[in-house]
């Protein structure tokens, strides 16, 4: 009997679709995507964003794999943690780290349908055009990523840090 079993954990679900398999060349084409979105940015900042992401769209599996991988970069688990409650622990993160989150979150849920001024010049105050391009394609590469992860509901629990590189 495991740990899982003797506790009386719930079981895990099975992914809906393993859609990788069943569509390779866009697997494939989110790898380069998300390899091309990366460059330049700091990895801390990077996984930041991808778990703020992955939080607004309740996304398990990419919630598993870039808190392992924020904690493999160096991550402290107390900002990991905070960062579901970032504007009330926003003494834990720099100003350029809560721009990236902030600008994030308002690309994430467009329920007002655009990305407020006021927002993006935080972020155009602190990144430099070429990395502020770089941030905005990570953010939306983690968006893609979350929708196949919760559509298809990819279960988390079983990422190794550095696995998909």
């Amino acid at each position: 009997m495991t740990t899982e079993e003797t506790v009386g954990y719930a079981p895990e679900h099975p992914p809906r679709l393993r859609w990788a398999q069943h569509a390779p060349e866009v697997y494939k084409a989110m790898v380069r995507l998300e390899t091309a979105a990366r460059k330049g940015l700091d990895p801390k900042l990077y996984e930041l964003v991808k778990i703020r992401a992955s939080q607004l769209n309740h996304c398990a599996f990419c919630l598993d794999m870039h808190t392992k991988d924020a904690l493999a970069a160096g991550e402290s688990v107390q900002r990991i943690v905070q960062l579901s409650a970032w504007q009330e622990s926003r003494h834990f993160y720099t100003e350029k780290e809560l721009a990236a989150i902030e600008l994030t979150e308002a690309v994430t849920v467009l329920t007002e349908g655009f990305v407020p001024d006021e927002v993006y010049e935080r972020a155009a105050k602190q990144f430099e055009e070429a990395e502020l391009a770089q941030l905005i394609a990570a953010i939306t590469v983690i968006n893609a990523w979350n929708r196949f992860g919760v559509t298809t509901r990819m279960p988390p629990g079983h990422y190794e840090p550095g696995q998909f590189e």
